[in-house]
């Protein structure tokens, strides 16, 4: 995640550009056919920057970094799923869109994560307890 956080005032101006489907206070959501737009320019030659500007964003708000990142991001999804790949959102779609795959744990290896857990939090008992009691004699010793 992006570590630009976004104040009110951005987050309003980024809203009132057209190329912006969403705006939060650390994400911006292209509109698919900006992000269409974007990786054609590129083909062409445009940097993303150019791009970018020329699109009413201001770079020193986003960042560039932002922008070359998005825009390597789009170029694969348009090589692997072309236009419809950009225009439809793909996030936590099947596992053939990407992303992690679902573990499907064994009964033996649940068992086994639920008893290093209770190990875990029986000695964090244990730590709290001791501290409670060496807090308690330094009380009485003051």
């Amino acid at each position: 995640m992006s570590k630009i956080i976004f104040n009110e005032h951005q987050i309003r101006q980024l809203e009132l550009n057209p190329n912006v489907a969403s705006v939060s206070d650390r994400s911006i959501q292209y509109t698919g056919d900006f992000k269409v737009r974007a990786v054609l320019e590129n083909q062409e030659g445009k940097g993303p920057s150019q791009i970018f500007e020329e699109a009413g964003f201001d770079l020193t708000m986003i960042g560039r970094v932002k922008a070359k990142s998005a825009l390597e991001r789009w170029r694969k999804t348009y090589q692997t799923h072309g236009t419809e790949g950009l225009l439809t959102e793909r996030r936590g779609k099947s596992n053939a869109g990407g992303g992690r795959p679902k573990q499907d744990d064994s009964l033996e290896q649940r068992l086994a994560k639920a008893e290093a857990r209770i190990k875990y939090l029986t000695a964090e008992n244990e730590l709290l307890k001791k501290l409670e009691e060496l807090e308690g004699r330094a009380k009485r010793t003051d």
